[in-house]
Formats: structure tokens, C-alpha cells, sequence
């Protein structure tokens, strides 16, 4: 790229959605570097502006044309600026999007992310609006992980876009279908990561453990290749699909629980048989809690996670309270719940037994509340704990505090000073919250 009025040209990028989505940017920015691309912490400082959109919950369009609509002023001030949509939205909208907002100048999918710079390229060559939003199904998914300053941790995709098609589900119309990374290529960055400092990362997957790559090598097999053949010290994951989940996956997990952390994400979406064919989960209620009984008899101090959906098309009273009585069972220490939203292009879309918004609402009140009353008794489990704690940063409230991760996936707060930074140490837990623990560092 050459320079735009005597300077190195700018790049903002404004993130939504999910981890997936931050990685992307990730990668967005570092692509753009290579090509004399400088980062910016404004929009009023870029001459790229780039909305990395997500289309997983509802008026995610709006949401763009609302940013978008704001940069009308930064447009008329410097006529070199050019905007463009990424993400599920860009995937989405990609033909409605330049038409309703003429704004944007550029519009792309999260399969032609390598594609940014020549993408640009093309928008200043040629003055015109583009749009490169083509699926690669059939191609390989061989690309290397970019992270500019990658810290303590970070993530590394393994897999993109999902064959599951829940009915509520837009991820494969936006990502495709599923494609995994060849097991070396992901070797060896997980090596260079550690070569750049990194303890530990997070794989990441729309169904991460779906992963089976072209030798046929699965999920647990590349968890196992990366904890005896790497130096990296903690892995994670998410998020994975409970039909997924293998004994075999149990079983390396409890071999290498040195470095596995002990905290897993399985979405259950609902508690009830019924609802869960309708979503094409494809496991029953009382699958799903074979499974949790599987990990558990493994990994007995692990930490469970879970996405649900309240108002899913046609949920009964009944059937809503089948979901609050799975928290009793399961006992999650943290969820992630939503009500149910129609996304374009899905079946549960068309369905025509909607539930109410109001009732939707009040179940998804009644959800977190039942969860906060079993999250605290929980978390006192840890109450007088020695953890294993992964340094991270700086405690932002206090000037000697640092802050870390246990294996459980806790944010563990302690007086220490920052270089203890990508060390692994020792807090005994003298206070304990759902989501975080406080405590003091212990030889």
C-alpha cells in the first residue's frame, strides 16, 4: 500500500461476537501491517475503517448500519477514507449491505479475511465499490496464525464454519462449512507461539471438537500430539458439541490434565427432549447428561460451562422448566444464555409458533436467577483452595495486585508484582465469587 497524503494510512477495526470474530480481527490487523498498514486507536485517526460484524443474535444489521451511519462526518472530512463490512453481517448482507448504506465501499466474508489486502487494493485502484464474500468449501483451510503481540495467551483457530445446521443456527450460511487445519500446521504454531512467549492457548472452533483433519487425525488425538510434542503449558478450547464429546476426549484429558485446563464449555441450548430434536441438537436430555456424567468420572474437578436459548419456537411452560431443572443437575458454575432470536436463512425462522417476547424475556430473568442461586453456594467450593494461577496482567484496581486464570477458567485476583507476568504460581483462596477468586500467592 502506498501512502495517502504523505503518511502511512491508518486502520480501525470495531470487533462484535465472539471469539472467533476477535481472532479474525487479529488477523486483519496483522495482515494489513504486512502491507504498510498502521493501527489505530480512533476512528478519527484511520483512512480503513473496517465493522468485523456478528449475525448470531438479533438486529445485528442495524447495528452496522447505526456505526456506519456515525463515520458519514469522518467521510465528508477526509475523502480518502473508505469503509467496509466484514463478518457474519458482510457474509450475510453481502448484497443488500452497499446498496442500503452507500458508505460502504467494501463488503467481505469471514472466508476471504487473506483477501483484505487485494480487496483494497482494488477499492483504491478502481474507485468502486467491492465485494468478496465467496465461499472456499472445497479448498483446503491452510493458513498460519497472526497475532501481533500474542502475551500469556492467546488463540489459534483449528477449524472454521460447521455441518451441524442447528435449526436456530445461521454460523454455516455466514462460515461455511466445516473445514479443519492440517495437525503439523498447528503444531507448529502453537511452537512459535511458545518461541514468542506464549503459556498457554485456546483453540478455537464454531464445533471445535468436530476437528478431524485430512490423515483422519480427530480432536483428542490432536490434543494429545500438542501436549507431548509442544512446550505449551496450558491448552483450552471452545466450544465443543456434546455429540462430539468422546471418551476417548475424557481420557486424554485426565492423561495430560497437567496441561488440559480443567474447564469445558458443552452448550446444552435446552433441558428438554423435545425442544432439543426441534433445534436438530441431535442428543436428548438424558444424553446430554450421560455425557456430563462421562467428563465428570474423568475429571472430577472440572468446571462446566453451557449456552442455552429460552423461547425457542413452540417452548411449553413445561418444557422451559425441564432447562431450569437441568442447572439443579448439572450444576454449572457459569452460563451463557439467550433468548431465542430469528436469524435469516435458518428453519426455526420459518417456524410459526413464536413465542411472545414478554414470555421470553421473563423465562430468560427466571433462568439467571436460578443460576445466581446456585452459582455462589458453588464457588465457595474453592474457599481454602491451593490453585494453580497463570499471571496474565496487571490487576487494573490495584497498584500491586496482578490478575490470572486458573485452570478452572477463574479469574484469580492477588497481590504480587508484574514480574510474575506469564508465570504459573501458587494462591491460596481466602474469598470466592462465581466468576472470580481472591486470595494470596503461596510457595
Amino acid at each position: 500500500m502506498s501512502e495517502i497524503n504523505g503518511k502511512i494510512p491508518g486502520v480501525y477495526i470495531s470487533t462484535y461476537g465472539c471469539q472467533m470474530n476477535e481472532n479474525d480481527t487479529e488477523r486483519m490487523y496483522s495482515l494489513l501491517e504486512m502491507q504498510n498498514y498502521a493501527p489505530v486507536a480512533t476512528p478519527e485517526q484511520a483512512d480503513v475503517i473496517i465493522v468485523n460484524s456478528c449475525s448470531v443474535r438479533e438486529k445485528p444489521v442495524q447495528k452496522v448500519h447505526s456505526e456506519v451511519g456515525r463515520y458519514k462526518k469522518l467521510k465528508l472530512k477526509n475523502p480518502n477514507l473508505v469503509i467496509g463490512v466484514g463478518g457474519c453481517v458482510g457474509q450475510q448482507e453481502k448484497g443488500k449491505l452497499p446498496l442500503d448504506q452507500p458508505l460502504i465501499d467494501f463488503v467481505f466474508g469471514p472466508d476471504n479475511i487473506d483477501e483484505l489486502p487485494s480487496i483494497l487494493t482494488e477499492v483504491y485502484a478502481q474507485d468502486k465499490r467491492v465485494i468478496g464474500a465467496r465461499f472456499h468449501n472445497n479448498e483446503p483451510y491452510q493458513i498460519e496464525t497472526l497475532v501481533r503481540n500474542p502475551g500469556v495467551s492467546t488463540f489459534v483457530n483449528i477449524t472454521k464454519g460447521c455441518d451441524n445446521f442447528c435449526t436456530f443456527c445461521v454460523v454455516p450460511f455466514t462460515r461455511g462449512r466445516l473445514r479443519s487445519r492440517p495437525l503439523n500446521d498447528i503444531v507448529k504454531d502453537v511452537k512459535t507461539l511458545v518461541s514468542r512467549g506464549v503459556k498457554e492457548v485456546t483453540l478455537l472452533g464454531q464445533n471445535v471438537n468436530s476437528y478431524m483433519d485430512e490423515e483422519k487425525v480427530n480432536f483428542a488425538q490432536l490434543l494429545k500430539t500438542l501436549a507431548e510434542d509442544t512446550d505449551i503449558q496450558r491448552i483450552r478450547y471452545i466450544t465443543s458439541h456434546p455429540k462430539d464429546f468422546t471418551e476417548e476426549l475424557c481420557q486424554i484429558s485426565q492423561k495430560y490434565q497437567t496441561k488440559i485446563c480443567d474447564y469445558i464449555h458443552l452448550p446444552a441450548q435446552s433441558g428438554n427432549s423435545e425442544v432439543l430434536n426441534r433445534m436438530n441438537r441431535v442428543y436428548t436430555r438424558e444424553e446430554y447428561l450421560a455425557k456430563v456424567d462421562m467428563i465428570r468420572s474423568y475429571l472430577p474437578e472440572v468446571s462446566l460451562s453451557t449456552d442455552l436459548i429460552v423461547g425457542f419456537p413452540g417452548e411449553t411452560e413445561k418444557q422451559f422448566e425441564d432447562t431450569l431443572s437441568l442447572l439443579d443437575v448439572v450444576k454449572y458454575e457459569s452460563l451463557y444464555a439467550f433468548t431465542f432470536s430469528p436469524r435469516p436463512f435458518t428453519k426455526a425462522a420459518r417456524y410459526t409458533d413464536q413465542v411472545a417476547d414478554d414470555v421470553k424475556s421473563k423465562r430468560l430473568s427466571k433462568l439467571f436467577e436460578r443460576q445466581r442461586e446456585i452459582a455462589f453456594p458453588l464457588a465457595l467450593r474453592y474457599e481454602g483452595k491451593v490453585l494453580d494461577v497463570l499471571v496474565e496482567s496487571k490487576n487494573r484496581q490495584s497498584d500491586k495486585g496482578v490478575m490470572g486464570r486458573s485452570t478452572q477458567n477463574k479469574i484469580c485476583h492477588f497481590q504480587g508484582s508484574q514480574d510474575l507476568i506469564g508465570k504459573t504460581v501458587k494462591m491460596a483462596v481466602h474469598k470466592a465469587f462465581p466468576q472470580t477468586l481472591h486470595g494470596e500467592m503461596v510457595q
